[in-house]
């Protein structure tokens, strides 16, 4: 480790539902080009490149690239589940760190399907056989889509053993749009009630169709530099990686349903992560979460230590997850309100606590913020947790 790894510039676009956005290659072509302009650099600076996807052919990431310019750069393309894009970030921040490159681009794009996620090749093993075996021993066979039946099986988990209202998970959605309402980039900005969240449509377990993430189009990407790179550029080194992790499954993984879905992952993350930088839980003012549907977001409160095991409940009826209590949970509007791309959510994030870090958040800005945390996960299985410092 030479120095600090810095966020240099970061980009997006407003994310769209399927059908209504430009191609993956427009799209991505426009987030890197959005960041490169915020960072103040041309393409010819970057050394690497990393890009994340999950449902696309391969080399889609130089296609995208291509757009841009054709650098004859490594091209490195990711696909970790609904991680990716966070996976891709973990590997620029892996090569700046460790001396093998001075400037790196990690950005990710989706261009999904209408309706929920399926899985796309029925001929061949399944990386989720043994979790889906895992929910129809506890829950029977359903027709539901099998992400939410997993995350929906974790929230029933939950609420059986802590007793928790319905409506307490419903209150996550509330917030989510009104959060969502603040931020151009995302897809639905119109307000709901709890009300109107537990009359929509039932899925699965406590989750009702307005708890559970839309399949949307998208992208974002972010120039991660050297602090040596950036001050011999002129480019801003205000927002810092003061650390970051990832973590896959261990074989306690099938011991619960929460657990399952990725709450020992993201906890492990989420510890390493308070290690290596010296922070505390208690010091993170604002952080952007994996709320692909409202009992994630419940269980990621504890898993990152925000409030206590078994307090969740409490904390998002006390107002400690938004504006005004202990932490502001997804001021973007989260996965619930601005929409899911899978590869593109990691950067997305990123973005957003950029610009909070910065100041530039607009309506949405959270006063005071020196430290931002992220949590991005993928089943079957990889959790990445990063923490960004604003610099001195």
């Amino acid at each position: 480790m030479t120095g600090r790894v810095i966020v240099a510039g970061v980009g997006m676009v407003p994310f769209s539902t399927p059908g209504r956005s430009q191609t993956y290659d427009v799209m991505a072509g426009d987030a890197i080009r959005n960041a490169l302009s915020d960072a103040g650099v041309d393409l010819s600076a970057v050394q690497q490149a990393y890009a994340g996807y999950v449902y696309g052919d391969s080399t889609s990431g130089q296609r995208a690239l291509y757009g841009v310019g054709m650098p004859g750069i490594p091209v490195v393309n990711v696909n970790n589940n609904c991680s990716t894009g966070s996976s891709a970030l973990w590997l620029a921040r892996q090569a700046i760190a460790s001396g093998a490159a001075q400037c790196v681009l990690a950005f990710g794009f989706e261009q999904m399907e209408r309706g929920a996620l399926q899985m796309k090749w029925p001929d061949r093993p399944s990386p989720f056989t043994d979790f889906m075996a895992a929910v129809e021993d506890k829950h029977g066979a359903s027709d539901a889509p099998f992400a939410v039946q997993m995350f929906g099986a974790a929230g029933a988990a939950y609420a059986e053993e802590h007793g928790t209202d319905p409506a307490t998970f419903a209150m996550i959605s509330v917030k989510a749009r009104r959060h969502a309402k603040n931020n151009p980039y995302a897809v639905f900005r119109d307000e709901v009630t709890v009300e109107q969240v537990l009359e929509s449509p039932h899925i699965f377990g406590p989750l009702t169709r307005l708890q559970c993430c839309p399949p949307t189009c998208g992208a974002a990407a972010a120039i991660i530099t050297s602090e040596d790179f950036a001050r011999r550029h002129g480019l801003r080194t205000d927002v810092v990686i003061a650390a970051q992790a990832m973590t896959t499954d261990q074989p306690d993984t099938f011991e619960s349903m929460p657990k399952l879905v990725g709450f020992e992952m993201a906890r492990r993350a989420a510890d390493q992560v308070y290690e290596a930088s010296g922070v505390s839980p208690e010091d993170i003012r604002v952080a952007e979460l994996h709320d692909c549907f409202t009992a994630n977001e419940l269980l990621s409160y504890e898993a990152l230590r925000l409030t206590p095991d078994g307090t969740a409940e409490k904390f998002i009826r006390d107002g400690d997850n938004t504006y005004g209590g202990r932490v502001v949970t997804n001021p973007s509007g989260g996965l619930l309100s601005k929409g899911h791309p899978l590869g593109a959510t990691g950067l997305a994030q990123c973005v957003e606590l950029t610009w909070q870090l910065r100041g530039q958040a607009g309506a949405r800005q959270v006063e005071n913020v020196s430290l931002a945390l992220q949590h991005n996960i993928g089943l079957g299985g990889a959790a990445v947790v990063t923490l960004y410092e604003k610099a001195g």
